[in-house]
């Protein structure tokens, strides 16, 4: 039985693809999250969203305020991070993971998961590293970019976590559907991509020819 015969297999369209807006940009220095926003994709398809700002305990810059569309007052009326955290633990189950520049992303939810001692099972991948070299036409590999370079409909309001984290899903689905047609795939294990994202661009082709070879 092949990999992709096996149901067993985790697959990259069966993921939770999340995004988080910070107070700043390391845990360690003390910076928190403000908003969490994920979708879940099933086969490719988003069939459910999560969302939630959450109050980190302290006053936010004005330049956060600007960059992300969130105000102090909001955040005031904001669960505390603890409990909405709670929540999104519970929200990720087992499923595996994709953020845009996951490395930010998965530093954030290590840090606020285990304030409160939670953990997940699942892997981590990023979409910003699969597009770099799944994409390497593209002007650069921001977000934005990706979308007009994937020619996705988009009304430009990046920088809130739940938005962010739709358009890096859509993103994401274009890679598979795209890698699926140049190599006759049916289906995408999860663990290609990841595999895929540590391979140097000029690797990737040898890559997927000899994952094909086996199956």
């Amino acid at each position: 039985m092949s990999a992709l015969e096996n149901k067993n297999v985790p697959l990259a369209n069966s993921v939770v693809v999340l995004d988080f807006e910070t107070t700043g940009l390391s845990p360690d220095m003390g910076d928190r999250a403000i908003e969490i926003g994920a979708v879940r994709l099933h086969n490719g398809e988003i069939v459910d969203r999560f969302q939630a700002l959450m109050n980190p305990g302290f006053k936010i810059s004005g330049f956060i305020a600007s960059y992300t569309g969130i105000d102090n007052n909001m955040l005031a009326k904001a669960p505390p991070c603890d409990e909405v955290m709670d929540a999104f633990a519970n929200y990720i189950g087992n499923d595996n993971l994709v953020a845009h520049n996951a490395s930010f992303d998965k530093r954030f939810l290590d840090a606020e998961l285990y304030r409160i001692g939670r953990s997940y099972s699942g892997d981590f991948t990023c979409s910003l590293l699969a597009a770099r070299r799944l994409f390497p036409n593209a002007e650069n590999h921001k977000l934005g970019t990706l979308v007009k370079h994937t020619k996705l409909q988009s009304d430009g309001a990046f920088h809130r976590a739940l938005y962010d984290s739709e358009m890096t899903a859509k993103v994401w689905m274009v890679m598979l559907m795209q890698l699926q047609q140049a190599y006759g795939l049916s289906h995408v294990p999860f663990s290609l991509i990841q595999k895929i994202t540590k391979t140097p661009k000029k690797s990737v082709h040898g890559l997927l020819e000899k994952f094909v070879a086996k199956q």
